[in-house]
């Protein structure tokens, strides 16, 4: 948990359950897993020493910690080292999550799960009409990570069918060209009918960072800008990564050429930021960072 954050998107982390599984090939080297390995040998981080990155635990001291706390309103990430909607977190302790979401209105509050189906779930219960009676909870945003086609199309639409104020995707890591126009110009309706009108409220894409890092085209990164910009949704890129690859723009691996294509093809320059985050070494055209109307005063962040 920290009242900052270096993630671009938000302002802070709130992490009430801790400890996560891989679901698909977009975890497969996970930012958090890379920080347990870390956590997981410092005493001084009691909450994660001496276990496995596989171990999911829920901290009800958490919820009486942090956002409830802090005056200052912020827009908090919430669960940067899990997934709230892992299937060991007991819905009876995610309802505790909420409470502290809805007693909370002046920060905002940013999730996404790679678990759609049991977030869902957990909001077609009857037992949390507070969430759902009057509409879904302002301050809180519901997204999902999508890494592909095949992520996309079964994440999005399970997204779309549930209650949120702000419903939105991160295309992180972006592994390959995208296809999201479906959700971009349409929605669903509680009966899982396709209508025509406003879906996703906000698309952020990034590419992956780490030694290990797989590649993003320039192209597939151009295509979700070009169809946000044409659906009149907001674009966030948050990172270009440190395998951005395109016939003019491209990075190598931290500056060296990388394995998977040739100098030839591409041209490469050395890296500052690690992670492809420094906007001033991006192509002018991708340096686009596009809030929903919702966010407000945060668009300044």
């Amino acid at each position: 948990m920290s009242d900052k954050s270096g993630i671009a998107w938000t302002n802070a982390t709130w992490n009430p359950v801790t400890g996560c599984t891989k679901v698909s090939h977009g975890c497969k080297h996970c930012y958090a897993e890379r920080e347990w390995g870390r956590l997981s040998v410092n005493p001084k981080a009691t909450a994660y020493y001496g276990r496995e990155f596989t171990d999911i635990r829920c901290h009800p001291d958490r919820l009486t910690e942090g956002p409830i706390r802090w005056r200052k309103p912020r827009m908090i990430f919430v669960n940067s080292m899990s997934d709230l909607f892992h299937e060991k977190v007991p819905f009876e302790f995610i309802d505790e999550v909420f409470e502290v979401i809805n007693c909370s209105p002046m920060h905002t509050f940013q999730i996404l799960t790679k678990r759609p189906e049991r977030m869902l779930e957990y909001f077609q219960r009857s037992e949390i009409a507070w969430a759902v009676d009057e509409g879904p909870l302002d301050n809180v945003w519901l997204g999902v990570s999508v890494e592909d086609q095949t992520t996309a199309d079964e994440r999005i639409p399970l997204l779309l069918q549930t209650p949120a104020a702000v419903r939105w995707v991160s295309a992180e890591p972006l592994l390959d060209s995208v296809e999201i126009n479906f959700a971009l110009k349409n929605r669903l309706d509680q009966h899982g009918n396709w209508r025509s009108g406003s879906g996703l409220a906000w698309v952020v894409c990034a590419g992956e960072s780490g030694s290990h890092s797989r590649p993003m085209h320039a192209e597939w990164a151009r295509k979700l800008r070009d169809d946000c910009a044409a659906a009149g949704v907001p674009f966030f890129m948050k990172q270009l990564g440190a395998a951005f690859v395109g016939p003019d723009d491209g990075f190598g691996l931290f500056g060296a050429v990388a394995p998977y294509t040739s100098a030839k093809t591409y041209a490469f320059k050395r890296l500052k930021d690690r992670a492809g985050a420094n906007m001033e070494e991006w192509p002018e055209d991708l340096r686009v960072r596009e809030w929903p109307k919702e966010a407000g005063s945060w668009k300044t962040l």
